[in-house]
């Protein structure tokens, strides 16, 4: 299976009463995004790694793992989304020491936290792209919505719901209704909403 390149767009906030958060990545040599469902602090997280000039008082769990890691010369290479199920993602973080490779299976929301402070590049399978990704529609009059910087993620923290619930409200509807609640989510840019109509679709498919 082939490798794709992701990037990360940024992280947009929930507009439902679950209080979770959207992490959207870019396909690099596409059109496609992928958002995942994922919490609070990891969001927190993500968000303070991408922004450079953020320095916690204190070393977040992530911080300490690089710091650890550093201390016995442990270098993660990169971080493969290797799985999807029920609306899932499973991620797989790979390291290096002494020129010896191994793999640690890892949350996603974890894995690219990890990554970001790594400066080590996200792949998923193509596959998984094919069956996940979201196509956004754009327009000239979109191109400077495209651009702006996504609203601050460290303001306002709030709780969270599993990343396992997906879905489940969406149950009642039809396919053809799921497909039509899945194209008005993306046009409002609610990719949390988007994210479990999507894993509702997939579950129904497979």
């Amino acid at each position: 299976m082939s490798l794709v390149k992701l990037s990360i767009k940024g992280i947009s906030y929930s507009q439902t009463q679950n209080g979770a958060y959207a992490l959207i990545l870019n396909e690099v040599d596409g059109e496609r995004k992928l958002p995942i469902v994922i919490g609070a602090f990891e969001a927190q997280s993500i968000a303070i790694a991408l922004e450079k000039e953020i320095k916690p008082p204190r070393p977040l769990t992530h911080d300490l793992f690089k710091n650890f890691a550093e201390r016995f010369d442990i270098v993660v290479k990169q971080v493969i989304i290797h799985k999807l199920v029920d609306g899932v993602f499973y991620s797989s973080i790979i390291c290096e020491r002494d020129k010896i490779e191994e793999i640690i299976d890892a949350r996603t929301s974890d894995a690219i936290a990890l990554a970001l402070r790594f400066n080590a590049p996200i792949f998923t399978y193509k596959n998984i792209l094919d069956k996940a990704g979201i196509y956004l529609k754009t327009n000239p009059a979109d191109s400077d919505k495209e651009n702006q910087p996504m609203d601050d993620v460290i303001s306002n923290p709030e709780s969270f719901s599993s990343e396992a619930e997906s879905g489940r409200a969406y149950i009642k509807y039809s396919l053809q209704e799921l497909n039509d609640l899945l194209l008005q989510a993306v046009e409002q840019e609610d990719y949390e909403k988007a994210a479990k109509i999507r894993d509702e679709i997939s579950k129904r498919e497979s």
